[in-house]
C-alpha cells in the first residue's frame, strides 16, 4: 500500500448509501417525484428495489433472456471455461507487506468467498508458497449466517496489530465494519464496530479512530456520504462520541485521514464539495481544523522525507509562479504549514504524457506515467534539497502499476501485462535498481496468430483519439468481423493494455475483434483529457465513442452487422447513449450497471455524488443539455434499435438497477425487443464470487457471439 497515506477518501467511482440494517441492504428509498414528472414517467415504480412487482418483473425478463442465451452453443463451454479461469491456481496472488509479511485475499473454487491469508517473502518466491490462513471468509459466513463479502481491511500503522475490516452484504457498497486482531487471528471483543452503512473509519491509535457513519438523515449528505467526523474513544458509546468536524448537506461527503511521516502524524478531514473538488484540514492537538491554501481541485499524491507532494488539476498561480496543469510540485510541508509556498517542480509532463499514479517506499517516490497509453515508471528521491529522477528499467508497450509496497523497506512489487502478454509480477529494489521477474501467468489463450494494433481516429475539432485494436494477424478488412468496441470515457479513469484471459477465451480465439477506445472524459492524457467532456461538453466523449466505429468500419475491420459495444456504469451510460444516438451502427450492445435516467439519476443511490461529471438535471440550464443525450429520454419509437442486453445487480447500492429496468420496460412499451439479466445479489461489479463473474461473462459472450456472426 502507499506509504502511510491512510485515505479513507477515495472519491472514485465507490459507495452509495445504505441504511443500517440486520439482515440484507435496505436501499434508501428514493425522494418522491413532483405530480408532473411522476405522471410523465410511467415505470417510476420499477425504482423500488425489491418491491413484489418490480422483482417479479426482473425474474419475468431473466427467465425470458436466459432461455434465449443459454440456448447458444457456446454458453456451456464458455461457462465451464471461465469457471476454469476464475478458479485457477495460476492466478498470481497479489500482495501487501505489513511488519514483515506478505497478505493476499485469494478466492477459488474451494473458498467461494476467500480468504485474507499471509506468508513470508523467502516462501512467496516459491511456485507453491504455504499460506497462513488469517481470516476465512466462507467460515465466517457461515457462523454469521451472513452472505458475507470481503471489500479490505484497514490496519493501524506503524505496529499493524489492530484491523478495521469491512464486510459486505450481498457485495453491496455499504459494509460493516469489524476490528481484528491480526496478530491473534480472531475479531476484538467488544472492539470497535460499526453496522451496516456507508461509513468512514481511520485509526489515530490503538484506543481511537476518527469515524463517520449514518447516525440518521442529518449525518448524511445529499449523495448519501457521510458528512460529519466523530473522535471515538475505545469503550465509550459513539452516539457520545464528539463531532470534530460537520460538513454540508449539500457536500459530496467528509472523510477523516490519518497520514505519517517518519515518526510525524497529521490527522486530516478531506470535506468534499463536488466529486473533483475538495478542502483540505490538517487536525492541530486540540482537533482544530486549519484548511489548507491549496486549489480545491488539487490531488494530495504523497508525504516522504518531510516533503508534501501535490499533482496539479489545473494551472495555479502561487507567489509569483504559475504550477502547469498534469504536473508534479512538492514543498516541505511544515514550511508549508508557515506560510512558505517555494514549491519544486518534480514533473512535468508534456502533451503525450500523463500522470497515472504516484506511490512511495520508505525512501523513494514512484510515477507511474502513461505516454500514448502505455506505462512508464520513474523513482524520485529528495535528496540534499533537492530531487533525483530517473527511470525504472522495465518492459516497455504495456501497463504497470506498483502492487505492493511498504514505508519499512524499498522492495516494490510492479505487475506488468499488455493486451498478448500475460501479467509478470516483478520484484524491485529502488535501492539497487535492480528488477526481478518473480511470478507470471502462464497463456490462457493462443495469442501467436494475434496482433495489436493502435490507431488513432481524428475527432471533427482534429484531436487524436487513440484505440487499441486486438485481433487475428491474417484478419481480412471485409467487413465481416465479429468486434467489440469498448469504451469508458470518464472520470478521468484511463483504459490501459490489459491481458484479459477471459476476452482471449471467449472472443479473441475464435475470430471476434476486441477494441479498446481511449476516448476523452477518461485520464489517457490528464486532467485536461477529462475536462474536455464534462458536463456540457459530454458530447465529446459520446462523439469520440462513435468517431472510433465508423473508423472502424470505414477501414473495413467491420461494419454495422458484426460491431457490437459495451460498457458498464459510466460505461453504460456511454453505449446507452451511443446506441440511442446512431442505432444505424451497431447490432450488438452490452449496457451493463448502467446510468440511462440522467433526469433522475442524481436522486438515486449515490448519483448526487456524480453532478460534477454530467451536471445538475434539476437546474434547468443544465438539464437543457443532459436531456440531449439522456438514453431514457431520447428512445424514440419510430426508429429500430439493435437488440440491447441490459445487466445489472439487485444488490447494486452504487448505480441504481432501475436505470437498467426503466429502459427495457420503456422499450418495451414501444415494441423494441432486448435481453435482460438482473443478479440478485453482486453489488456495482454485478458479480460477487467467482462462479457469478463467470457465469456473466459467459452470458456476455454468447450474447455478442448470438448478434454478431451471423
Amino acid at each position: 500500500m502507499s506509504k502511510k497515506l491512510y485515505l479513507i477518501f477515495l472519491i472514485t467511482l465507490i459507495s452509495a448509501c445504505a441504511q443500517q440494517t440486520t439482515k440484507g441492504p435496505i436501499l434508501k428509498p428514493t425522494p418522491p417525484l413532483q405530480q408532473a414528472e411522476s405522471s410523465a414517467d410511467a415505470f417510476l415504480w420499477l425504482e423500488e428495489v425489491e418491491g413484489d412487482k418490480a422483482i417479479n418483473w426482473v425474474k419475468a425478463r431473466n427467465k425470458k433472456s436466459l432461455d434465449i442465451i443459454k440456448k447458444h452453443p457456446k454458453f456451456d463451454a464458455l461457462y465451464e471455461n471461465n469457471k476454469t479461469i476464475y478458479n485457477s491456481n495460476d492466478r498470481i496472488p497479489y500482495v501487501s507487506q505489513m511488519n514483515g509479511y506478505l497478505y493476499n485475499f485469494w478466492r477459488d473454487e474451494t473458498h467461494v468467498r476467500g480468504l485474507y491469508r499471509r506468508t513470508t517473502f523467502e516462501e512467496y518466491q516459491k511456485d507453491e508458497p504455504m499460506w497462513e490462513t488469517v481470516l476465512d471468509i466462507d467460515a465466517l459466513a457461515d457462523a454469521d449466517d451472513e452472505n458475507w463479502v470481503y471489500k479490505g481491511m484497514s490496519c493501524r500503522y506503524p505496529k499493524y496489530d489492530r484491523c478495521l475490516i469491512n464486510l459486505s452484504r450481498g457485495g453491496a457498497d455499504a459494509t460493516v465494519v469489524k476490528e481484528f486482531d491480526l496478530n491473534k487471528k480472531a475479531f476484538v471483543k467488544n472492539g470497535f464496530y460499526l453496522p451496516e452503512s456507508k461509513n468512514s473509519i481511520t485509526w489515530v491509535d490503538l484506543n481511537t479512530v476518527m469515524v463517520g457513519a449514518d447516525f440518521g438523515p442529518a449525518s448524511m449528505t445529499d449523495s448519501g456520504y457521510v458528512r460529519t467526523t466523530r473522535l471515538w474513544q475505545r469503550g465509550t458509546k459513539i452516539d457520545d462520541a464528539p463531532i470534530i468536524f460537520e460538513g454540508k448537506k449539500t457536500d459530496v461527503g467528509v472523510w477523516p485521514s490519518v497520514i505519517y511521516d517518519g515518526d510525524k502524524i497529521y490527522k486530516f478531514i478531506i470535506q468534499s464539495d463536488s466529486f473533483y473538488t475538495r478542502s483540505w484540514f490538517v487536525l492541530d492537538n486540540n482537533n482544530q481544523a486549519k484548511m489548507l491554501d491549496i486549489p480545491k481541485d488539487i490531488g494530495f499524491s504523497g508525504l516522504i522525507d518531510g516533503q508534501v507532494i501535490f499533482e496539479m488539476k489545473s494551472d495555479w498561480q502561487v507567489a509569483g509562479q504559475t504550477y502547469l496543469q498534469g504536473n508534479l510540485i512538492a514543498i516541505d510541508f511544515e514550511a508549508f504549514l508557515n506560510g512558505s509556498r517555494n514549491f519544486s517542480r518534480i514533473m512535468q509532463t508534456d502533451k503525450n504524457t500523463s500522470i497515472s499514479s504516484v506511490t512511495t517506499s520508505k525512501n523513494y517516490v514512484l510515477v507511474n506515467t502513461l505516454q500514448d497509453v502505455s506505462s512508464v515508471i520513474y523513482q524520485m528521491k529528495y535528496n540534499d534539497g533537492r530531487w533525483e529522477t530517473k527511470p525504472v528499467d522495465l518492459p516497455a508497450y504495456g501497463a504497470m502499476f506498483v502492487s505492493g509496497s511498504s514505508d519499512k523497506n524499498n522492495d516494490v512489487f510492479i505487475n506488468y501485462s499488455n493486451h498478448l502478454t500475460p501479467s509478470t509480477l516483478y520484484f524491485y529494489n529502488a535501492d539497487t535498481g535492480q528488477s526481478e521477474a518473480l511470478k507470471s501467468l502462464p497463456a490462457m489463450f493462443d495469442s501467436s496468430d494475434l496482433k495489436v494494433e493502435q490507431f488513432f481516429m481524428t475527432a471533427e475539432d482534429n484531436t487524436p483519439i487513440p484505440y487499441y485494436v486486438i485481433m487475428k494477424k491474417e484478419l481480412v478488412y471485409d467487413g465481416k468481423n465479429p468486434t467489440i468496441l469498448y469504451g469508458y470515457g470518464g472520470f478521468e479513469v484511463s483504459l490501459t493494455p490489459n491481458y484479459s484471459s477471459i476476452v482471449g477465451t471467449n472472443w479473441l480465439e475464435d475470430g471476434g475483434v476486441y477494441v479498446v477506445a481511449n476516448i476523452r472524459g477518461g485520464g489517457e492524457y490528464g486532467p485536461a483529457w477529462h475536462q474536455a467532456a464534462l458536463k456540457e461538453n459530454r458530447h465529446i466523449a459520446f462523439n469520440d465513442f462513435i468517431g472510433v466505429a465508423e473508423d472502424l468500419i470505414a477501414k473495413g475491420i467491420t461494419s454495422p452487422q458484426h460491431l457490437g459495444i459495451s460498457g458498464g456504469s459510466n460505461g453504460g451510460l456511454l453505449v446507452g447513449t451511443a446506441f440511442t444516438m446512431r442505432p444505424d451502427l451497431f447490432n450488438a450492445v452490452l449496457c451493463a450497471v448502467p446510468l440511462l435516467d440522467m433526469k433522475r439519476y442524481n436522486k438515486l443511490l449515490a448519483g448526487a455524488s456524480w453532478m460534477a461529471e454530467y451536471g445538475d438535471p434539476d437546474i434547468t440550464d443544465e438539464w437543457a443539455y443532459i436531456k440531449t443525450y439522456s438514453p431514457y429520454h431520447n428512445l424514440k419509437s419510430e426508429l429500430d434499435y439493435p437488440k440491447v442486453f441490459f445487466t445489472t445487480s439487485t444488490r447494486d447500492d452504487r448505480v441504481h438497477p432501475g436505470h437498467a429496468r426503466k429502459m427495457a420496460a420503456k422499450m418495451e412499451s414501444m415494441g423494441k425487443d432486448y435481453f435482460y439479466y438482473e443478479n440478485i445479489e453482486g453489488g456495482h461489479g454485478g458479480a460477487s464470487n467467482n462462479d457469478q463473474s463467470a457465469y456473466l461473462r459467459a452470458l456476455t459472450y454468447s450474447y455478442f457471439w448470438h448478434q454478431l456472426a451471423r
